[in-house]
């Protein structure tokens, strides 16, 4: 079977590597030919462990190939994956200008019958505007060539993306034929006989299962997160409510850490979109609207705590962060809550030398020469007044106190993941801060 992926980022990348892996001939195309010459020489544009080797492995078996020309890449394709970006507008709305631009140059191209399937996260309808455009374009051409359109959104996490792509729980598949329900099953054959569940269904609820699988999960966070302040303000542990509610098996312990916040590519952006799209029909989402309110607040705390040690003056301090990445295994920043973090401290006049095992380059793309940046995480640390946990990578969560306690100038640490024991790190003699964690 051959497919082609528009776009070679996050979800075009990961998507077409592991269906090649799978024993499917994919081409992965892209606009930008420096991007495409890079990923020929085997240089990935993302960090996403495992997909290097991926990409290697399958260039080599004549499997994975990659290529500027959209059109060149839909000859005897049997299904073509539209999986560009959808950033939000200023109204919080997805901007699908680059979903719809390839759906008008795939309709300027094809001449015989094959899948154009969504992969990009779109808001309900969307799939109906990207038929339309395409049925104006074959118009315009005089073609009168068969297509159906499909809807399979990705459920990836930013870390665990080959292991979740190729060990999905679940694929969800919106289709309205049962042709292209064919052409879809021949495609995840491989994932058929490992007896994973395809669900098929209508197209408006596959678009709509993605917008609600990640707004349920960002309400957990959310949720805990509101339930840890509260846990401070009673002498409550949010660690041992975690493990108390976690324990009912309608509930579960996923995603019930409280932290700093969610950010990333995905909750955010999905959560303002389910939100205007129900503004979009006079539906208010009250608690996604709540969702979002929490989790800005929830940026801030670690700034507020770090306020209240002080004082509330923090002019002149000195202070080591650990962590940029929104989430461990991945470099993306995009909507941090370091970004907030480091925004509010060095208007408070604070300065910061930062360090993350991967996310440094984007960093500096991103904040440039606000901060200092650290070769390691104990360089970090060297005449700060106290150390700021950001992102609960592996590495830091067995340090080595002794080095912390003879870089700072104070054995101070505020931990925005939780990841240390309080009880131990007060027999240490440090003053330590968690979230959601009484602090003596």
């Amino acid at each position: 079977m051959r497919i082609s992926v528009v776009g070679t980022g996050y979800v075009g990348l990961v998507s077409g590597t592991c269906l090649a892996e799978t024993g499917v001939s994919v081409v992965c195309v892209d606009i930008d030919e420096a991007k495409i010459e890079r990923l020929k020489k085997g240089e990935i544009p993302i960090y996403e462990p495992g997909l290097a080797e991926l990409v290697e492995k399958n260039v080599l078996k004549n499997r994975l190939f990659f290529n500027t020309s959209l059109e060149e890449s839909l000859k005897d394709a049997d299904a073509v994956f539209i999986a560009v970006g959808t950033p939000p507008n200023e109204d919080g709305s997805a901007d699908l200008s680059y979903v719809l631009n390839v759906a008008r140059e795939i309709g300027q191209s094809i001449s015989t019958y094959m899948v154009i399937v969504t992969k990009s996260t779109v808001p309900v309808g969307t799939n109906n505007k990207v038929k339309q455009v395409i049925m104006e374009e074959l118009a315009k051409r005089g073609v009168n060539a068969e297509f159906d359109v499909a809807s399979n959104p990705e459920f990836l996490k930013e870390g665990d993306a080959v292991k979740d792509f190729l060990s999905p729980d679940r694929i969800v598949i919106g289709v309205e034929t049962e042709r292209a329900k064919k052409v879809m099953e021949r495609l995840y054959h491989a994932f058929i006989l490992n007896q994973t569940p395809l669900l098929f269904m209508d197209i408006a609820s596959a678009e709509m299962t993605k917008y609600a699988a990640n707004s349920m999960l960002a309400t957990r966070i959310s949720f805990m997160n509101d339930i840890a302040n509260l846990c401070e303000l009673v002498g409550a542990n949010v660690e041992e409510v975690k493990r108390g509610i976690g324990a009912d098996e309608r509930i579960g312990m996923k995603f019930l850490n409280a932290g700093c916040g969610y950010g990333g590519s995905c909750f955010p952006k999905d959560v303002k979109a389910l939100i205007k799209t129900g503004k979009d029909y006079g539906y208010e989402m009250k608690v996604l609207e709540a969702v979002e309110e929490v989790n800005a607040t929830q940026k801030e705390v670690i700034f507020r705590k770090i306020l209240q040690h002080y004082g509330n003056d923090i002019k002149g301090k000195h202070f080591a962060m650990w962590g940029l990445a929104f989430k461990p295994g991945t470099d993306d920043m995009r909507e941090a809550a370091s970004l907030k973090m480091i925004e509010l401290l060095i208007n408070a006049g604070a300065t910061l030398t930062v360090y993350d095992p991967v996310a440094m380059d984007e960093a500096k793309r991103r904040i440039g020469n606000k901060v200092e940046y650290a070769g390691n995480m104990y360089d970090a640390l060297k005449d700060a007044d106290a150390l700021i946990i950001v992102t609960e990578w592996q590495e830091f969560k067995i340090p080595k106190f002794t080095f912390i306690e003879k870089a700072l100038k104070e054995k101070i640490i505020f931990d925005g993941r939780n990841i240390y024991n309080p009880e131990m790190l007060e027999e240490f003699g440090y003053k330590y801060y968690g979230i959601g964690r009484e602090t003596k």
